[in-house]
């Protein structure tokens, strides 16, 4: 019966709710657990104290808090489901956490890495004019990778007889404008380096574009740059110029708002830059800079001894 159960709610996932099959296979792991737990028990019949008694169990063989919060989320819209087919009459998942997870500090280049990463291009190809116009905007910026990639050459209005564009960038007023997470626009800065690669990349750029293609940063094809190309070019740059870290656009994303936190003390501006809706999401970058500040404690206080 269990078995049937979720063999239906796992096809309308798949039919109505579009799930991936990465999703999908993670759901039938995870309902897979709540069966082995339940051990012949009707999943109907189980109640809140059933669920943190298997949270329990599962947090004791090693699952971590996070696949632990996977697995509860998947058994809480299995239930849910249940609940408006009329198989079960309450959702015994509602109201019961796993344990903590342990917040990870974002990952950050030091300000030397960073400089350095952003300095100049890997060579003279148009290809790495482009990349280094990327690294510079996005350590200048703050920007999510999906921003960037969305960012047009310049401001298309109904007069280009195109649909009008979320996300631009404008040079001489040296800022771009962006639609973020919830559709939210907003306006950065850009710094003058990256303004500097930014009008360099543009003039190389017309040699490869396709006559109607508005994005800014384009492939080799002319077309739109895609986000995987973005990775994998900032992973090979990284690995050329032996910073001997992994470097990916969130890492620059994340050593602009630490650096900027350091420079300035300023969270709200941080925040606003960033596009956070929520402060406390910002927050974390003020762990990153108490870091940085213990670190130079340690080096150069005659009192510190903080280790001895």
């Amino acid at each position: 019966m269990a078995s049937a159960s979720i063999d239906a709610f796992l096809i309308e996932l798949s039919t109505q709710r579009r799930a991936s099959r990465h999703t999908l296979a993670a759901y039938r792991s995870d309902l897979a657990r709540l069966v082995a737990l339940a051990a012949g028990q009707p999943l109907s019949d189980l109640s809140a104290h059933d669920i943190r008694h298997y949270v329990g169990k599962l947090h004791a063989s090693g699952l971590s808090p996070a696949s632990i919060a996977r697995t509860l989320s998947a058994w809480r819209s299995m239930y849910g489901w249940l609940c408006e087919r009329g198989d079960a009459f309450v959702n015994p998942v509602v109201g019961v956490r796993g344990p903590k997870r342990v917040k990870r500090l974002p990952k950050a280049l030091s300000a030397d890495q960073a400089v350095t990463f952003a300095s100049k291009p890997a060579d003279e190809s148009l290809l790495a004019w482009r990349d280094h116009a990327i690294v510079e905007l996005l350590y200048s910026s703050g920007l999510r990778l999906a921003e960037l990639v969305s960012l047009d050459q310049r401001y298309f209005d109904a007069r280009d007889s195109l649909p009008a564009s979320t996300s631009w960038v404008d040079l001489p007023s040296a800022e771009a404008t962006v639609l973020g997470k919830g559709s939210k626009t907003r306006r950065v800065p850009i710094g003058a380096p990256a303004c500097k690669a930014l009008a360099r990349w543009l003039n190389a750029r017309a040699t490869l574009a396709r006559g109607d293609e508005r994005a800014l940063f384009i492939s080799a094809a002319g077309a739109r740059l895609s986000a995987r190309s973005v990775q994998s070019r900032i992973a090979l740059l990284s690995r050329k110029l032996g910073l001997g870290v992994h470097v990916h656009p969130h890492v620059l994303r994340h050593s602009f708002a630490s650096h900027l936190l350091q420079s300035s003390g300023d969270l709200r501006a941080v925040q606003e830059l960033l596009g956070h809706s929520n402060i406390a999401t910002t927050q974390i970058y003020t762990r990153l800079d108490w870091q940085h500040l213990a670190k130079a404690y340690d080096a150069a206080h005659p009192r510190a001894k903080r280790r001895g």
